[in-house]
């Protein structure tokens, strides 16, 4: 799932009532899923109170028996979206995993890697934080490129990576700008013969399959889980597309033509 957004609107209503209905079995035995977030799960970080509830809300899952949630930063995350702030990097680690953990974080859950990407991490400076692009960066990339290599990892059955920005359909000031660096350490992987399995992200909101792309099997767009609306000025622009909750449930052994979508809003 991807955008939650909590803090805008009746959205934080939006996303208890969809944490309701997975603690009440909505998608059967909590303990057979991982729940992975690819971030804005807070509409503004400059409000602690949005921080809190997520946080709240995500305690409620594990309670249920979702043990393993991964979640990611997204522009909202760091800021209000268009702008952002350092400190909410420690802030965010904070709240939602060790703060000592950094990024691409590595997660091996039953033989599958989860590689989690900050989309932000070059987007921070007074130069370039302004707008809703985002940068991996050569020193993240480059971690990336040894951790698909390490022994952890290439023994791993499947690999996933995951993180905001879309790194496909570049769009302006809304892109992720170093998708073509992106690109070539995940083939240079799978020329060696290390399967990138998936890749989950979110950020435009329209809920997309990308499927086949870059060689990867599974190209997700998550939309967004409460369906945040685009702003006055994000309708008028062409290559904004109508947005949808595209929260898909997956299996990672099975075809990807077996993957569904899953609505959590009744």
């Amino acid at each position: 799932m991807s955008d939650v957004h909590v803090g805008y609107s009746d959205l934080s209503d939006r996303f208890h009532k969809i944490v309701k209905n997975l603690t009440k079995g909505a998608i059967g035995n909590p303990s057979e899923f991982i729940i992975v977030i690819s971030g804005d799960l807070v509409d503004n970080a400059n409000n602690p109170e949005n921080y809190r509830e997520v946080k709240e809300r995500l305690i409620d899952l594990k309670e249920a028996g979702f043990e393993d949630i991964l979640v990611i930063p997204g522009n909202h995350d760091y800021g209000t979206g268009s702008r952002g702030n350092k400190k909410y990097v420690r802030l965010f680690k904070q709240s939602f995993f060790n703060k000592n953990r950094g990024y691409p974080l590595v997660d091996i859950i039953d033989r599958v890697a989860f590689i989690g990407l900050d989309s932000m991490a070059e987007e921070l400076h007074l130069y370039d934080r302004l707008w809703a692009q985002g940068e991996l960066g050569k020193k993240q990339l480059n971690r990336l490129s040894s951790i698909l290599k390490s022994d952890d990892v290439v023994t791993c059955k499947k690999r996933v990576i995951y993180l905001h920005h879309h790194p496909f359909g570049q769009r302006p000031l809304h892109q992720l700008k170093d998708t073509n660096k992106l690109h070539d350490v995940l083939m240079n992987a799978v020329n060696n013969e290390i399967s990138i399995d998936a890749i989950l992200y979110g950020h435009n909101h329209e809920g997309k399959s990308n499927n086949g792309l870059w060689g990867i099997p599974r190209c997700y767009d998550a939309g967004s889980i409460t369906l945040k609306p685009r702003s006055k000025l994000k309708k008028d622009l062409p290559w904004f597309g109508e947005v949808r909750n595209s929260t898909r449930v997956i299996d990672l052994d099975d075809n990807p033509n077996a993957d569904y979508i899953l609505n959590l809003h009744e």
